[in-house]
């Protein structure tokens, strides 16, 4: 089975798909869908390590905010070598690399997690874990490469849902040990999750297929890089994306830090969120491969509005069961609107080759090529929302005591999707390309 090879591949011809396509996508889409799901593991894993980190470690609320800043910064950044990775080395190839790799910040945070060990080597440990955020980009890159136009959101949705569970997981690894055998015992966490790396890697070897046609494109990425809607999907998502990481790497430390929860009571409620944000991604593409991507996205930021504002109130009264329907609103809307964000960019690049006037078969795998090449990049710059996000976090607590400013902040920002989407993909008539031309349906 080794370096396996799948020299032609012809999703978007009906008797191909139906005949071979699909069984063989769905093959490697579960596999992909393990792998990634593992490296949002240990992308996140400092929101879990932080809750064991009690005064004996010497690290106050704004130390702690910078550690899971620092891995989040580093998962964003390495999205845009990771999408290209895919071509240049074969999709199943990257995953069992990217898979294997993620042994070396588990087994470092393993080897560190203990009192008295420095602050800068807990900030070096911090940053390795964010090389499970490129898996991501890389499985992203790769599984949109084996579906058909029309199955798209369904697929796309499916692989990040299943891949962004892995957040809410290790904050319930984190719960189980906390809740049997206290805070004292983060090495467990990490204990659990090495044999699950290595069988993630051998899953990918034994299962999964290269696609010869998927090669890297420069052209591609520079014209991608060039094109408008690259920049103004990659805004909309950090709303999305960069809200739900942001707000899985930060929920545990607000809880502690604003409502003074103890390790175990953060614990107890900080997967809850995740879990259901991470579920809902799929159904966030359903919906939009069926009533079209920029309304999903344009209501889901409305609503994601409305929430956050229901937690700036609950922040100032301090009311907690208040802030808990907030915020856990907030997940689950932005895994709607993962969804349909990421729906959003195969249709409109292939709605774009369409108006050009190429034919339908030529327009396919023109779309392809620049949403394959856009994606990366998309990803890595919604992923520095959840940089912005700690940030804003721990600005706010330095500044007073509580996240209310933050809120305020994220307020703001939503507004300007809402109105950002509206006018390039909903406006009648739609400026600079028409609605009809963009494909409303896909878009």
């Amino acid at each position: 089975m080794a370096g396996r090879w799948i020299e032609t591949w012809e999703p978007e011809d009906e008797t191909f798909w139906r005949e071979k396509g699909e069984r063989v996508a769905r093959r490697n889409l579960w596999f992909s869908v393990l792998s990634e799901h593992i490296g949002f593991s240990i992308w996140t894993l400092w929101s879990v390590m932080v809750l064991f980190m009690g005064p004996e470690y010497g690290i106050d609320p704004a130390g702690k905010f910078f550690l899971i800043s620092t891995a989040t910064l580093v998962g964003a950044l390495v999205r845009v070598p990771y999408t290209f990775a895919v071509a240049r080395f074969g999709g199943r190839n990257w995953t069992i690399f990217s898979a294997v790799s993620l042994l070396v910040p588990t087994l470092a945070a393993f080897w560190v997690m203990e009192p008295g060990t420095s602050y800068a080597t807990f900030v070096a440990v911090a940053a390795l874990t964010g090389i499970g955020g490129g898996n991501f980009a890389s499985s992203m890159t790769n599984i949109n490469a084996f579906f058909p136009l029309r199955k798209k959101g369904w697929a796309l949705g499916l692989n990040a849902g299943g891949g962004n569970i892995g957040v809410p997981v290790v904050q319930l690894v984190g719960l189980l040990v906390i809740g049997t055998l206290g805070a004292s015992h983060p090495r467990i966490v990490l204990g659990v999750y090495i044999p699950l790396i290595v069988l993630a890697g051998a899953c990918a070897a034994l299962y999964m297929d290269n696609l010869r046609p998927v090669k890297n494109d420069t052209g591609a990425a520079l014209e991608a890089v060039r094109d408008p809607h690259t920049w103004i999907m990659a805004t909309l998502y950090i709303g999305t994306f960069g809200s739900f990481i942001g707000y899985s790497f930060a929920f545990g430390l607000v809880l502690q830090t604003q409502f003074g929860r103890t390790p175990l009571q953060a614990a107890s409620l900080t997967f809850v969120g995740p879990l259901l944000g991470s579920l809902i991604r799929p159904v966030g593409g359903r919906l939009a491969d069926r009533y079209g991507g920029a309304r999903i996205t344009l209501a889901t930021f409305a609503a994601m509005a409305a929430a956050t504002g229901v937690v700036i109130q609950a922040s100032g009264n301090a009311s907690l069961p208040v802030f808990l329907t907030g915020f856990t609103a907030l997940f689950v809307l932005t895994g709607l609107g993962n969804g349909s964000t990421y729906k959003m960019i195969p249709g409109i690049f292939h709605a774009k080759a369409l108006a050009r006037g190429l034919d339908a078969e030529t327009a396919a795998a023109h779309g392809r090529r620049l949403s394959g090449a856009a994606m990366g990049l998309i990803g890595a710059v919604g992923a520095l929302g959840g940089l912005a996000i700690n940030l804003a976090f721990r600005q706010s607590f330095q500044a007073t005591g509580t996240g209310t400013a933050a809120f305020w902040s994220f307020l703001a920002f939503y507004g300007v999707c809402f109105t950002l989407t509206w006018a390039v993909y909903l406006r009648r008539p739609a400026p600079v390309t028409a609605r009809a031309q963009l494909g409303y349906a896909e878009v």
